[in-house]
């Protein structure tokens, strides 16, 4: 969606360039890999800071004995090793220069958060963890004190370019990073399945535009097309599309994705406009016997 909006921005001649197109979503691609590798960072470095806060308190002029045990066994989480242990993670970081977005006073700051929660106590009490607890506790960090820092996110947005737009995607990635982050790579942050699909469905938006508005003007309900929010007009077309040219995705799941994207990423009734055009257009392509789903249960 975003590269077709930047897409539409671009002059005229330029609108339909294959090359175009592909270079501006590989970039997109490239660029939510960078945030999302930076928000990982920012998570491991935070348990990383117990090391730098142990080094500090006990070299005070007059150290308490609170000075001299702070506990440092969260740097040494099991987890933040097999991160660094990650030849894509450190690579990606060193490529691109990751570390520059890392800022230490906020490091510090949410480091001294997590230190005084409950959870943290529970943490540096217990003499051994599960690998799942290791995890836990990273996961912790990111989901209850980064997340819940308006400084912090304020911060990203000034500092981290690409983060107030793609905010909601980063969140939706360190989900699924907590849930298997043995499966990520650093490199690419799409499978290359995943990655054939989504250069497919830009081709195939861009290719058959003429069609597509031909199916979707009818239905937009006596509103010229110049009238409807150019972000609704862009999913119309990439539901239409996934109608008709992707076979292997149930129509119900194109039409739930694109009213969610929807709501997300236009205005208040974007959502309900786009469920009422695609479910419209559907019915008529499946009247007309030109929707061929691998299983057709799930059309309508």
């Amino acid at each position: 969606m975003q590269t077709l909006y930047e897409l539409s921005a671009l002059e005229d001649g330029a609108q339909g360039n294959k090359q175009a197109a592909i270079r501006i979503l590989n970039d997109k691609l490239e660029h939510v890999l960078e945030i999302f590798t930076v928000s990982v960072l920012y998570s491991l470095r935070i348990a990383q800071y117990a090391e730098t806060d142990a080094a500090r308190s006990s070299s005070k002029y007059l150290p308490t004995a609170a000075d001299m045990n702070v506990s440092t066994q969260i740097a040494a989480n099991s987890f933040v090793q097999k991160m660094f242990a990650n030849a894509s993670f450190n690579e990606k970081i060193k490529k691109d220069k990751l570390e520059r977005f890392i800022d230490e006073g906020w490091v510090k700051k949410i480091y001294l958060q997590l230190k005084a929660s409950d959870t943290y106590a529970t943490y540096t009490e217990a003499k051994e963890h599960t690998p799942a607890q290791e995890k836990e506790i990273i996961q912790y960090i990111w989901e209850k004190l980064v997340l819940e820092s308006e400084g912090l996110l304020s911060h990203f947005t000034d500092e981290l370019p690409g983060w107030e737009d793609d905010s909601e995607l980063i969140i939706m990635l360190m989900q699924n990073f907590f849930k298997s982050n043995s499966k990520v790579n650093f490199q690419n942050l799409l499978s290359g399945e995943k990655k054939e699909y989504a250069h497919e469905l830009l081709q195939a938006v861009t290719e058959k535009d003429a069609y597509t508005m031909e199916l979707i003007e009818p239905r937009l309900n006596n509103w010229d097309k110049e009238r409807v929010a150019l972000i609704d007009l862009l999913l119309l077309r990439m539901g239409v599309s996934e109608f008709l040219y992707f076979n292997t995705i149930p129509t119900k799941v194109t039409i739930n994705e694109y009213i969610d994207i929807a709501k997300q990423y236009s205005t208040p009734q974007s959502g309900q406009f786009v469920n009422g055009v695609l479910d419209n257009i559907l019915k008529d392509l499946v009247k007309d016997k030109k929707v061929n789903k691998t299983d057709r249960g799930m059309i309508g």
